[in-house]
């Protein structure tokens, strides 16, 4: 694994979900996070992260975005949500959750709700240099 916990045994697996992404997915990416369209960071799809795969990453920020649909309201899937992002956060990422319906129905307050992240992380942080690829 490297300096951000990439899992390039998932990677098949990923590909597969980048395939086949949800429409709040869609939307997300082709809206808000794709061609660092988001205050120019530049995000990723489907990515492996130590056991686990993210719908969206940002290296710069360290910021996890996932998109939860109705699944993640049943009680053992929000179980195994708390310990996945106890996890993400041991390793040093910060994560926003947005709803299926969010993404699809309200837009705009999703994509306010990630500049206001951004803003208070560069006010706190500074804006971070991109990391080498």
């Amino acid at each position: 694994m490297d300096f951000f916990h990439y899992n390039k045994n998932l990677k098949s697996f990923a590909r597969q979900l980048r395939k086949d992404p949800t429409r709040a997915e869609i939307r997300m990416w082709q809206n808000v996070l794709r061609n660092k369209q988001m205050m120019g960071y530049r995000f990723l799809r489907q990515r492996a992260i130590d056991k686990y795969i993210v719908d969206f990453f940002c290296k710069e920020l360290k910021l996890i975005i996932e998109i939860d649909g109705i699944t993640h309201q049943w009680e053992e899937v929000a179980k195994k949500d708390v310990i996945r992002e106890d996890r993400l956060r041991e390793l040093g990422y910060q994560m926003l959750r947005f709803t299926d319906d969010e993404v699809k129905d309200d837009l705009p307050n999703v994509i306010r709700t990630l500049e206001n992240w951004i803003l208070d992380f560069e006010e706190q942080y500074g804006r971070p240099i991109p990391p080498v690829e």
